[in-house]
């Protein structure tokens, strides 16, 4: 009996995470030049869906659509001056296209600029994003204004609206913080998380390595990413798991194979 009762403890357990939704960014999907070309190569690795940014999103919905597959985010750069944040018109555009659908608004704010400018454009696009059924999740970012968890949270509890949260990088905590800090980073975040970002890494002095040490496949690199994904059953994380790519050196079809090999592995 107790064997058995472990048996079915195991199995509830495997089968809660393998239910867990892994997407890569968009960047990864760069060598597939058509929307059709995109969408047939993430049905084919077995992919649940991508990422995108303000543009030409309608159309890449609709084979998205015909596919049964998610657009997770769209990514939302602003570039802030000490005099004001303006929200560009293609950004305003994007949000009523994306009226009434699970895709978050991924925000972040680059430049330099005072926090109560900042604020203000995260209300406005909060207030837009509200407007339109949609959420928004800050994305912490190494150099920009948003550049940490804790930042984002800061604005997030300023904000104080249940749609508004943020998000977690991985590559980006670690170019900031000690890997001791993972568990305190996002138990801090738990209540607010939207999205999660992960991917192959080094461990070390993370602070002083440049982005090709820490981003890499999910699988390779001495850091051992199911620690993260073993903390966001700790802190009962819902949503999806999404894959960055940036300037990985490989062909996109190759190392989005292996990232999808090693996610069967580590999942």
């Amino acid at each position: 009996m107790k064997y058995f009762r472990l048996f079915l403890l195991t199995s509830l357990i495997t089968t809660l995470v393998h239910s867990r939704e892994f997407a890569p960014f968009d960047n990864g999907l760069n060598d597939f030049e058509s929307y059709q070309d995109k969408v047939a190569a993430l049905k084919e690795l077995g992919y649940n869906g991508t990422t995108w940014r303000p543009g030409d999103t309608q159309e890449f919905l609709i084979e998205l659509d015909k596919a049964d597959l998610q657009l997770y985010a769209t990514y939302v750069v602003l570039r802030a001056t000490p005099d004001g944040c303006p929200i560009p018109q293609v950004v305003m555009d994007e949000i009523r296209v994306l009226r009434g659908r699970n895709t978050v608004i991924w925000l972040t704010i680059v430049g330099e600029t005072s926090d109560k400018i900042a604020l203000e454009a995260i209300r406005t696009i909060s207030t837009l994003a509200k407007t339109n059924d949609l959420r928004v999740a800050l994305y912490p970012h190494y150099g920009f204004k948003i550049d940490t968890v804790a930042t984002a949270l800061q604005f997030t509890k300023l904000i104080n609206e249940s749609h508004v949260g943020v998000s977690f990088n991985l590559c980006h905590f670690l170019k900031q913080n000690d890997e001791a800090d993972l568990e305190a980073t996002l138990q801090s975040a738990a209540a607010n998380l939207f999205l999660v970002s992960v991917n192959g890494a080094d461990r070390g002095d993370t602070q002083s390595m440049n982005w090709d040490q820490l981003i890499q496949p999910l699988g390779e690199g001495s850091f051992d990413t199911s620690r993260a994904l073993d903390l966001l059953d700790e802190i009962n994380y819902k949503g999806p798991v999404l894959l960055q790519c940036y300037n990985i050196d490989q062909p996109d079809n190759v190392h989005l194979q292996r990232s999808m090999a090693a996610w069967k592995q580590v999942k």
